[in-house]
Protein backbone atom coordinates (compact mmCIF):
# COMPACT_ATOMS: atom_id res chain seq x y z
CA UNK A 1 0.00 0.00 0.00
CA UNK A 2 1.49 3.36 -0.69
CA UNK A 3 1.74 6.36 1.23
CA UNK A 4 -1.10 7.98 -0.43
CA UNK A 5 -3.50 5.40 -0.34
CA UNK A 6 -2.68 4.98 3.66
CA UNK A 7 -3.29 8.95 3.69
CA UNK A 8 -6.49 8.70 2.03
CA UNK A 9 -7.74 5.74 3.97
CA UNK A 10 -7.18 7.45 6.90
CA UNK A 11 -8.93 10.56 6.26
CA UNK A 12 -11.58 8.81 5.00
CA UNK A 13 -11.86 6.92 8.35
CA UNK A 14 -11.33 10.53 10.39
CA UNK A 15 -14.28 11.60 8.37
CA UNK A 16 -16.30 8.80 9.10
CA UNK A 17 -15.90 9.05 12.93
CA UNK A 18 -16.52 12.90 12.57
CA UNK A 19 -19.98 12.18 10.56
CA UNK A 20 -21.15 9.54 13.44
CA UNK A 21 -20.01 12.48 16.24
CA UNK A 22 -22.30 15.10 14.79
CA UNK A 23 -25.04 11.98 14.48
CA UNK A 24 -24.54 11.36 18.17
CA UNK A 25 -24.26 14.96 18.86
CA UNK A 26 -27.96 15.73 17.04
CA UNK A 27 -29.07 12.86 18.51
CA UNK A 28 -28.15 13.66 22.44
CA UNK A 29 -29.46 17.26 21.17
CA UNK A 30 -33.08 15.81 20.79
CA UNK A 31 -33.37 13.51 23.33
CA UNK A 32 -32.10 16.53 26.00
CA UNK A 33 -35.39 18.50 24.24
CA UNK A 34 -37.90 15.47 24.23
CA UNK A 35 -36.64 14.89 28.42
CA UNK A 36 -37.06 18.73 28.94
CA UNK A 37 -40.72 19.00 27.10
CA UNK A 38 -42.19 15.32 26.60
CA UNK A 39 -44.23 15.24 23.34
CA UNK A 40 -45.17 12.50 20.39
CA UNK A 41 -43.60 14.72 18.38
CA UNK A 42 -39.82 15.17 19.92
CA UNK A 43 -39.94 11.32 21.12
CA UNK A 44 -40.22 11.10 16.96
CA UNK A 45 -37.18 13.51 16.48
CA UNK A 46 -35.46 11.66 18.60
CA UNK A 47 -36.38 8.27 17.53
CA UNK A 48 -35.95 9.53 13.92
CA UNK A 49 -32.04 10.57 14.79
CA UNK A 50 -31.31 7.26 17.16
CA UNK A 51 -31.96 5.24 13.88
CA UNK A 52 -30.21 7.45 12.00
CA UNK A 53 -27.14 7.63 13.73
CA UNK A 54 -27.16 3.79 13.78
CA UNK A 55 -27.46 3.88 9.73
CA UNK A 56 -24.30 5.88 10.06
CA UNK A 57 -22.53 3.44 12.10
CA UNK A 58 -23.64 0.44 10.33
CA UNK A 59 -22.61 1.86 6.85
CA UNK A 60 -18.66 2.59 8.29
CA UNK A 61 -18.76 -0.95 10.10
CA UNK A 62 -20.43 -2.83 6.62
CA UNK A 63 -18.10 -0.76 3.94
CA UNK A 64 -14.95 -2.03 6.51
CA UNK A 65 -17.01 -5.44 5.76
CA UNK A 66 -17.34 -5.49 2.12
CA UNK A 67 -13.96 -3.96 1.11
CA UNK A 68 -12.84 -7.90 1.62
CA UNK A 69 -13.30 -10.26 -0.94
CA UNK A 70 -17.25 -10.96 -0.87
CA UNK A 71 -19.40 -12.16 -3.15
CA UNK A 72 -22.09 -10.19 -4.80
CA UNK A 73 -25.47 -11.39 -2.45
CA UNK A 74 -23.52 -10.37 0.08
CA UNK A 75 -22.54 -7.35 -0.60
CA UNK A 76 -26.20 -6.32 -1.94
CA UNK A 77 -27.24 -7.90 1.56
CA UNK A 78 -25.26 -5.55 3.03
CA UNK A 79 -26.39 -2.52 1.73
CA UNK A 80 -30.04 -3.61 2.13
CA UNK A 81 -29.02 -3.99 5.96
CA UNK A 82 -27.33 -0.72 6.12
CA UNK A 83 -30.74 1.01 4.69
CA UNK A 84 -33.57 0.17 6.78
CA UNK A 85 -32.22 2.47 9.67
CA UNK A 86 -31.90 5.24 7.60
CA UNK A 87 -35.54 4.09 6.28
CA UNK A 88 -36.89 4.16 9.84
CA UNK A 89 -34.82 7.15 11.01
CA UNK A 90 -36.24 9.64 8.13
CA UNK A 91 -39.63 8.21 8.58
CA UNK A 92 -39.80 9.02 12.21
CA UNK A 93 -38.90 12.61 11.50
CA UNK A 94 -41.36 12.92 8.74
CA UNK A 95 -43.95 11.95 11.28
CA UNK A 96 -41.78 14.12 14.11
CA UNK A 97 -42.74 17.20 11.54
CA UNK A 98 -46.55 16.57 11.08
CA UNK A 99 -47.57 15.16 14.68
Amino acid sequence: MTTGVAIARGALILMRMVVFGLTLGITLISFQAYRKRPSERLQSAFVGFAFISMGVAISSVITQLSAGETGAIVRIFFQMAETIPFIIGFAMLYVSLYR
